[in-house]
């Protein structure tokens, strides 16, 4: 069978595709940014993926997100991307989560495991918050994916330290957040200078730790995804 690596070892080279190969990176959030991302890196060639997501695929999922489709709604997002990730790549490692990250499981979760790379993809302040101060602390190199809902112009989609971000209110909160924490770190982000349409944003009582729920359109999220992995492949 045709190596199906070929075409990325020719653009990276033999050297590249190996240090990807013995690359092992942490997917928290598979919605519809993560799951993008985590997917560009599998097809990328990196050995080890660790997918942590909580979520059962929803219909509302359909518009936007990789492993929703009518034969998936209320499969764990997991399980679908774990059985995809294999059948792309059967050499590929994956330690498969399922479960809502709480604060006080992720020092455990980053000390399970020698990480090359934490990918953000994290929609709920408080874990989203102390993901980041914990990979902080263990210089282990970060991505962090900002808001992508209510916009629609991929123009507008930027790679930025977390203080230097504006029309975001997903970056907002999360920087006074961090302040509260004591953190001034860098924080490597993915982010929209697009101010967000406020007719887009709707109060919600019925989605977990969620006091909004955003209207969105099939490729901004896949845009932010594919943003994340290409920081985190180049750098690799």
């Amino acid at each position: 069978m045709e190596d199906w690596k070929q075409r990325t070892r020719i653009l990276l080279g033999d050297e590249k595709m190996e240090r990807m190969a013995r690359s092992h990176v942490l997917v928290v959030g598979l919605g519809g940014v993560g799951a993008y991302a985590a997917e560009m890196l599998c097809r990328a060639g990196v050995g080890h993926l660790t997918l942590v997501d909580a979520d059962t695929v929803q219909p509302t999922n359909l518009n936007r997100q990789l492993p929703a489709l009518h034969s998936t709604i209320g499969r764990p997002k997991t399980e679908v991307l774990a059985k995809r990730f294999r059948d792309i790549n059967p050499e590929i490692e994956l330690t498969v989560r399922p479960v809502f990250l709480k604060d006080e499981q992720i020092p455990e979760l980053l000390d399970g495991n020698r990480f090359d790379f934490v990918v953000d993809a994290i929609d709920t302040l408080a874990p989203k918050c102390h993901l980041i101060v914990e990979v902080l602390k263990r210089h282990i190199r970060i991505i962090s994916s900002m808001g992508a809902g209510a916009k629609s112009d991929i123009t507008q989609v930027r790679f930025a330290d977390i203080w230097d971000t504006y029309h975001c209110g997903l970056s907002k909160a999360v920087r006074k957040r961090l302040q509260k924490m004591g953190v001034r770190h860098r924080v490597p982000v993915v982010f929209s200078t697009e101010q967000a349409d406020s007719h887009a944003v709707l109060l919600t009582e019925d989605e977990r730790n969620k006091k909004s729920t955003c209207g969105t359109v099939s490729y901004m999220p896949a845009v932010f995804g594919c943003y994340l992995a290409e920081y985190v492949i180049r750098r690799l």
